[in-house]
């Protein structure tokens, strides 16, 4: 999710709740600690030289049980951040707590902001020498249009 999705979301949200991929959320006392610019230069496996840059929104589950964020305070934060930091219309990483520091992207299911889990990845397959997962095709007999089946007599 870009940063114009979520303000065009803030806008007319009613409630303001994350919840992880595994159907767990984000206490509702939470606190956003941070929106900031991440930038990230580095070398690949493959020696190519890359660039990345992301809106970071750190997620703190507070012991401050008495405030909750608004999705209008949420959006003046952001306002700031764009005016003070000169904040780009990014992708957003979520950063929460888990065993470690987890990073998220950031999707919505039109009720909830959910913490969707990043994967990394090989980015230079083809100079590393990581082999392409070949494609599984279906065998179809293309005169009936049927799919063969062992002891079918298509093949």
């Amino acid at each position: 999710m870009k940063l114009s999705e979520i303000k065009e979301i803030l806008a007319t949200a009613e409630g303001l709740n994350f919840k992880l991929e595994n159907g767990d959320s984000v206490p509702e006392h939470f606190h956003v600690t941070e929106v900031g610019i991440i930038t990230k230069n580095f070398i690949d496996c493959g020696g190519t030289v890359r660039h990345e840059k992301v809106a970071n929104f750190q997620l703190w589950d507070a012991d401050d049980y008495e405030h909750r964020l608004k999705a209008g305070k949420l959006l003046h934060i952001i306002s700031l951040s764009e005016k003070v930091l000169g904040m780009e219309d990014l992708e957003i990483e979520v950063e929460y707590q888990s065993d470690t520091i987890g990073k998220y992207d950031l999707g919505y299911d039109r009720e909830n902001f959910l913490l969707l889990a990043k994967k990394t990845a090989c980015l230079a397959m083809d100079k590393c020498g990581v082999p392409a997962e070949k494609q599984k095709i279906e065998i179809v007999n293309l005169a009936s249009g049927s799919t063969c089946t062992p002891g079918g007599g298509c093949c």
